[in-house]
């Protein structure tokens, strides 16, 4: 009986290892990415536009790319917006410094001034759009610092600048149809009817820049998880490498993975679609994808944005992956 049960569950593992999928076993730190792309979807739900996550804005300055978390464009402003994902009871210093108490860390953490760091970038990212010829009307910019966590908890909300968006005011929020500055009531002047036409050229000159600006690679996996950083390379057998050896980011804009299963059971093997690149517009071209076929066991090295960890993901686990220029 005991020898059953062991060529029992040798078969089954033998099964599992071949015949499914293990996506499940994919398990990196994604809270911080995924807040990103939380509030990037409900902004572009409550007042439309786009919302442009993960920028890398290079700063002249210091010689090096600021992180932006988020963009919100839409015909009538722009704004920067900061994504903190604080948990716990915050309360501010005399010097602005937020103090986190009672957090999933249990301990007591700082965070420096967020509103200047905010405006800063805010000065940083309307120097690159100069750069690149594009000139906005004054107020048409500005920034946010939202808090989307449902354990954020603040002793003083009144204590707090007028550019931070608690929780409580977060989940309150609600499309503003009749007003001119849209989820930042009151903050931009009106341009009237007339403008309308300039204010459609400013959102599409902004789109363009923003949709070739450097950006962190991003991948969208199976579990409705997303994951910002740096693609490295692919892992596996030598033919799949040969294969996808044409998808890199000086050619490739996006990948897309389809799965073929066998007899319904197996995810042997993964259908890799990949755009081209056109630099001329935001991203992939309007030419047709290509296609290549390999083994589900191949991998992605991903270098974490949060962590600089460097992950090895399951090929099977993604839908998408898209690569900054």
């Amino acid at each position: 009986m005991w020898m059953e049960f062991i060529f029992g569950l040798v078969i089954y593992r033998l099964v599992r290892r071949f015949f499914y999928d293990d996506d499940q076993q994919t398990d990196v730190g994604f809270t911080g990415s995924n807040a990103l792309f939380a509030v990037a979807d409900r902004l572009q739900t409550l007042y439309g536009g786009k919302a442009y996550v993960g920028l890398r804005i290079p700063d002249p300055d210091t010689a090096s790319r600021q992180n932006i978390d988020l963009v919100h464009v839409t015909k009538r402003e722009a704004v920067v917006v900061s994504v903190i994902n604080a948990s716990g009871t915050v309360s501010i210093d005399g010097d602005g410094t937020w103090v986190c108490t009672g957090g999933s860390k249990h301990k007591t953490e700082r965070l420096p001034n967020p509103t200047v760091e905010a405006k800063r970038q805010v000065a940083i990212f309307e120097s690159y759009l100069e750069q690149r010829g594009v000139t906005l009307p004054d107020g048409y910019l500005s920034c946010k610092i939202v808090c989307p966590n449902p354990n954020f908890r603040t002793i003083h909300p009144d204590y707090f600048p007028p550019e931070v968006v608690t929780y409580e005011q977060w989940a309150l929020l609600k499309p503003e149809k009749k007003s001119i500055s849209g989820w930042i009531k009151g903050a931009l002047p009106s341009y009237g009817s007339d403008k309308n036409e300039k204010q459609e050229s400013i959102q599409h000159n902004l789109g363009f820049v923003l949709g070739t600006a450097p950006m962190w690679d991003r991948l969208e996996l199976n579990n409705k998880k997303h994951l910002l950083g740096e693609f490295l390379e692919f892992k596996g057998k030598n033919d799949d490498i040969t294969s996808l050896r044409n998808i890199k980011r000086s050619k490739v804009a996006r990948m897309t993975i389809q799965k073929t299963s066998m007899f319904g059971l197996a995810h042997s093997k993964l259908q890799v679609l990949y755009a081209p690149r056109d630099y001329r517009s935001e991203g992939t071209s309007g030419l047709e994808w290509n296609e290549v076929t390999v083994r589900s066991s191949t991998e992605v090295l991903f270098q974490l944005q949060e962590t600089a960890k460097v992950e090895k993901i399951k090929l099977s686990s993604i839908i998408s992956m898209s690569l900054s220029p």
